[in-house]
């Protein structure tokens, strides 16, 4: 693996995600030792949430997790919620992020289903097989 400076891979991560741990396990095939940030400890700005989320072409809604986190319970869900509420939230919650976010010189995306992280890297590994056992096209 190489560190390849001229082309940084950071990845937002929640290990406990197998979707996620699939992302840095696909990144590292392709031969990159990615920057890897457990947000659930680092924790988020509200300006680094804006930033990600409007580089990957997303609403902060859109980077939303409900599932697994207390988004129904702090009243997320309804679609009145305003962005700045939503991004309090998440800066509050960790857990509201949806995972794993990658951001490299080829932008930033929210690389769910784990696969489209290829979008964003300049290589490909030779082969993928998701921790599942299910083998990633990568032609």
């Amino acid at each position: 693996m190489t560190d390849a400076p001229d082309f940084p891979v950071t990845i937002f991560h929640n290990p406990a995600c197998g979707t996620s741990r699939n992302v840095v396990a696909m990144v590292q095939a392709a031969g990159y030792a990615p920057t890897v940030v457990e947000y659930l400890k680092a924790g988020w700005t509200a300006d680094q949430l804006r930033d990600l989320a409007g580089r990957a072409g997303l609403s902060v809604r859109d980077l939303m997790r409900e599932k697994g986190t207390p988004a129904a319970e702090l009243g997320l869900l309804d679609e009145g919620v305003g962005e700045d509420r939503l991004v309090e939230a998440m800066v509050a919650h960790p857990i509201l992020v949806n995972r794993p976010l990658v951001v490299t010189p080829k932008g930033v995306g929210l690389c769910r289903p784990s696969e489209t992280v290829l979008d964003l890297l300049d290589r490909k590994p030779a082969s993928f097989t998701k921790e599942d056992g299910e083998v990633v096209a990568l032609g």
